[in-house]
């Protein structure tokens, strides 16, 4: 029999944590996520679903911060719900489940890493990676963007404060290099 570990996106046994002056970037790797993609006549099932599940249904740009599933607008009838494993371990099955016929869902646990900026410094560290409005974001705003060319998703969960941002799993090295770099570079 195999003597497997489970390893963070970073190839650690724990989440790392990066701790400057003015920021904190830590890898979330306690969060479930699934996307649900509304099937063609079915939209509006899809929205009581999601707004049953989320108390709302995201707009494009924003988030819903429900607690513990939240979910952001991907695109045109695109969703992605995250909620933390611990609560949620089966979320793409549970959404299955709720929304049926309605919509879509496929599993992104594996496929995204997720990475947590809080402190007062996080809008000088996010305007040197990517071009998203930082400053003027508020809680619940969510937009689309590159970080050093990695297609991210960027959602602001307090003004000014916490931000999360999801990449691509396969290059979550590269991508906590160029936001540690940054960081580096703000302080």
């Amino acid at each position: 029999m195999h003597d497997l570990k489970p390893v963070t996106a970073l190839g650690q046994a724990t989440p790392r944590v990066d701790t400057f002056d003015h920021v904190t970037l830590t890898e979330n790797d306690g969060l479930a996520l699934a996307s649900v993609s509304a099937r063609l006549g079915f939209e509006a099932e899809c929205h009581a679903g999601l707004k049953d599940l989320l108390g709302a249904v995201p707009h494009a740009g924003k988030a819903v911060l429900h607690n513990p599933e939240a979910g952001f607008w991907t695109g045109p009838e695109q969703w992605m719900i995250g909620a933390p494993k611990a609560a949620q371990p089966y979320l793409a099955d549970d959404l299955r489940s709720r929304l049926g016929v309605a919509a879509s869902v496929t599993e992104q646990s594996g496929a995204w890493v997720c990475f947590d900026l809080l402190g007062a410094g996080m809008v000088d560290v996010m305007e040197r990676l990517c071009a998203a409005p930082v400053r003027r974001m508020q809680a619940g705003d969510a937009q689309r963007t590159i970080i050093h060319q990695l297609g991210c998703f960027v959602i602001c969960y307090s003004d000014a404060q916490d931000l999360r941002i999801l990449g691509p799993r396969a290059s979550a090295r590269t991508l906590h290099h160029a936001l540690v770099t940054a960081a580096l570079s703000a302080a």
